[in-house]
């Protein structure tokens, strides 16, 4: 953990360098490394010039059974991030074999305009499979807070084991198939949120219609430090109550609570492949995108 600091200064340099600003916290940087699922020892390597500088940065995650694994590769110097990415492949191979797969799937999310990882990870077989963006909406002044669609009851905070596990339910139902998804154990989701410097139990919303709940929104506050703007980390709906109104209605109802809190915007990711219409309806709403990244991925086997 006392890398935090160092690792914070490479990546803010880095993203920077690709990007034009920071994009990045040292408390985001110090929750990565406490992630829950996240191994220190085994599954992180930082690389030091000789006078103890961080040069490059690497995590490799496995997630659910590890049948799908991502790692994040960060350098702005070629041969540490072909290193990086050599050793962070090995030890997704490794990660694969310890749960017993003939075959794993590796993610990687990166800056479009990082042609440096771009071109290494095509040479490593990789193929880019998606695109996201960050959406934002400004606010300038008040935003009308939405009445919810009739007959839909709206619960705030989940504060309670059972709301937890209602809400979980409803995120697994909500995502599955969606690209780069994959099920965390209910435990491990509670401690992750729950550890997290940038999110609380009060910014859990759900939706119910006739007693059951049929949407999540989770909001968090990544983005309140670097540009002032609130975030909605997920958003879903059950498939057959799609087309209700009930996204649009949490998106304007969110919009109305950054609003009300002094926030200059409102900040989002959205897979433009989404198997939902979700890029159309943020812009639908008055978001726009800001920044793009893509989905590299790779199908290995493990000999």
């Amino acid at each position: 953990m006392t890398d935090a600091e160092g690792i914070f200064d490479l990546r803010s340099a880095y993203n920077t360098a690709v990007v034009g600003f920071a994009d990045c916290t040292l408390d985001e940087v110090a929750d990565g490394l406490a992630e829950p699922g996240f191994e220190r020892a085994t599954d992180g390597l930082l690389v030091l010039a000789a006078d103890g500088r961080p040069v490059g940065y690497a995590t490799t995650f496995c997630k659910g059974d590890g049948v799908v694994i991502e790692f994040e590769v960060v350098s702005q110097e070629q041969a540490v991030v072909a290193w990086l990415v050599d050793h962070a492949l090995q030890r997704a191979r490794q990660m694969g074999r310890e749960h017993g797969h003939a075959e794993i799937t590796v993610d990687s999310w990166v800056y479009r305009d990082d042609e440096l990882v771009c071109a290494l990870l095509a040479d490593h077989d990789f193929a880019a499979c998606t695109t996201f963006h960050r959406m934002r909406i400004d606010h300038t002044g008040a935003v009308a807070v939405p009445d919810p669609p009739a007959g839909v009851v709206v619960r705030r905070g989940a504060f309670d084991d059972t709301t937890r596990w209602t809400a979980h339910e409803v995120i697994i139902d909500s995502f599955r198939g969606q690209y780069g998804f994959v099920p965390r154990p209910h435990d491990e989701w509670v401690e992750a949120l729950g550890a997290s410097s940038t999110f609380d139990w009060s910014q859990l919303t759900l939706l119910e219609i006739d007693g059951r709940a049929v949407a999540v929104r989770s909001c968090n506050d990544e983005f309140v430090e670097a540009e002032n703007c609130g975030s909605v980390g997920m958003l879903g709906v059950l498939e057959q109550f799609r087309g209700r109104g009930l996204a649009k209605f949490l998106l304007r109802d969110a919009f109305a609570g950054d609003a009300a809190a002094g926030r200059a915007g409102t900040i989002l990711h959205v897979d433009t492949n989404n198997p939902t219409p979700a890029l159309g309806l943020y812009l639908s709403v008055g978001m726009r995108p800001t920044l793009v990244f893509d989905g590299w991925r790779r199908v290995m086997p493990l000999r």
